[in-house]
């Protein structure tokens, strides 16, 4: 489903956050990108959509180049890729109801989105999506009234408004207290198993991901140290992995 091939990222600091990084994604797998701040994960898989630029290699989703795309190229395989934030990336004066149908923009005629008028179909999408991540009792509230488990949710719910095939997770629990963290997660595994959305998901904690990855990939100054069942990622591999980071 997707594919990457020897991908770079240098900024104009210096700083190499991906060296020569290759793996490829099976439809339907839950993988966890696990490694500390500064480790590349969130480079990563922001490159896969190209808010963050590669310096080198390529990206494959399905037969389509995500690298070198065309902007009108680029927009059509955006829709199919989800992407939910570490802190929301919501804009907190507006309700819930308009932060979830924003996730439906890229389908939608440019006029719909400038005078805000939806479809009755996104319309209908945008509650059943926002009831079945339990917040469907808040449409009419603001974003920030809410707490930040329930504003996660509302990112979830926006990106299931795409009807994506993967679903990009960076830090999507970081900010949470451990309850909230832990429904978030059942969250994302219920759509993965249930919708069958391929979820590429950043993580800093070994414990989920032993709990919800099918398959795990450490990434140490950006590049792969561990590609492999949760199972295989014994103490032995973690204090390596961890050590002087």
């Amino acid at each position: 489903m997707l594919r990457i091939e020897n991908l770079s990222k240098t900024y104009e600091d210096g700083t190499e956050a991906l060296r020569r990084v290759s793996f490829a994604v099976e439809p339907g797998e839950f993988i966890v990108v696990l490694g500390k701040s500064g480790s590349g994960k969130s480079t990563l898989l922001r490159c896969v959509n190209r808010l963050v630029e590669p310096s080198g290699g390529r990206i494959f989703l399905g037969d389509d180049e995500i690298t070198g795309a065309s902007s009108s190229v680029l927009r059509k395989l955006r829709r199919k890729i989800g992407m939910i934030f570490q802190q929301y990336n919501l804009v907190d004066r507006l309700t819930v109801w308009t932060n979830t149908m924003t996730g439906d923009l890229g389908t939608l005629s440019s006029w719909m989105g400038l005078v805000g008028y939806f479809p009755k179909d996104s319309i209908d999408r945008a509650q059943s999506h926002l009831e079945r991540v339990g917040v469907g009792d808040k449409v009419n509230g603001r974003a920030d009234a809410l707490s930040g488990g329930q504003q996660q949710r509302v990112g979830i719910a926006r990106a299931l408004m795409q009807d994506p095939q993967l679903i990009l997770a960076d830090e999507p629990v970081s900010s949470l207290d451990p309850a909230s963290a832990k429904s978030i997660m059942e969250l994302l595994k219920q759509i993965n198993e249930e919708n069958g959305v391929t979820i590429i998901c950043n993580l800093h904690l070994p414990d989920l991901a032993r709990e919800y990855g099918h398959r795990v990939l450490a990434l140490k100054q950006g590049e792969i140290v561990f590609d492999g069942p949760p199972g295989n990622l014994d103490e032995i591999i973690i204090d390596s992995f961890y050590e002087n980071l």
